[in-house]
């Protein structure tokens, strides 16, 4: 019996691997890539794809800041989803956790941040897993399984992404392509982390398994596999 959920690193991603269009938070995806002429206008698929997946969604706090959750808001709905949102700097704010209260059905917040603005909000729908140093993944989906999350869908950073794969913690992969060269030498890509240097590095490489390649229109694809830990 599996102690942890199942996970998919679901993503889109350039063909050359790049999971935003720069290097700073000005830059992002879903900002910059509905005026490019040729990729704007088959993104929707890719929105459409992330209507079905798991209905427990892990982040994290930068890419929620970065998305604007941090900002006024009058148009928020109710989304059948729960977020865990990994948020150590902290990077939201608190109206930030506030406005993703009104958005998710639970809000899970990972931190080791004594003093992280949720802390401060009362709310049946938050709940706050504190650790006292680095976040231990393995113990947290192992926590996260013993509250009745069987699936989980991973939409982090490629840093954050890194940790998860070489960590032994992501099951499948989803990534839709976008028909687009974003290029880049800091630019973040599907998985970041460390470069290996070593032989012994090469233990932290993951083979995948095709379990399908789907053509969509306007040139995207999306690409699935299972991660052959």
């Amino acid at each position: 019996m599996n102690d942890k959920p199942i996970t998919t690193l679901f993503m889109l991603m350039s063909v050359d691997g790049k999971i935003s269009t720069g290097n700073n938070d000005e830059r992002d995806f879903d900002k910059d890539l509905p005026g490019v002429v040729g990729v704007g206008e088959g993104l929707k698929q890719y929105y459409e794809l992330e209507q079905k997946t798991d209905l427990f969604s892990l982040n994290t706090g930068r890419v929620m800041a970065k998305v604007g959750w941090n900002n006024e808001k009058s148009d928020i709905k109710k989304s059948p989803v729960s977020f865990i949102i990994i948020d150590n700097k902290p990077h939201l704010t608190n109206l930030g956790v506030l406005n993703l209260l009104r958005n998710v059905q639970k809000l899970f917040i990972v931190t080791n941040n004594t003093n992280h603005p949720a802390k401060n909000i009362n709310n049946p729908n938050l709940e706050i897993i504190s650790y006292e140093k680095d976040i231990d993944f393995n113990d947290l989906f192992i926590m996260l399984k013993k509250k009745g999350i069987d699936d989980l869908t991973i939409q982090s950073g490629g840093e954050m992404n890194a940790a998860l794969v070489r960590g032994g913690l992501i099951n499948y992969i989803s990534v839709v392509v976008a028909p687009l060269i974003a290029g880049g030498r800091n630019t973040s890509t599907l998985i970041g982390g460390d470069s290996l240097t070593t032989l012994d590095d090469l233990k932290l490489l993951r083979p995948l398994e095709l379990i399908s390649a789907d053509i969509l229109n306007n040139s995207y694809i999306n690409l699935r596999y299972k991660v052959l830990l």
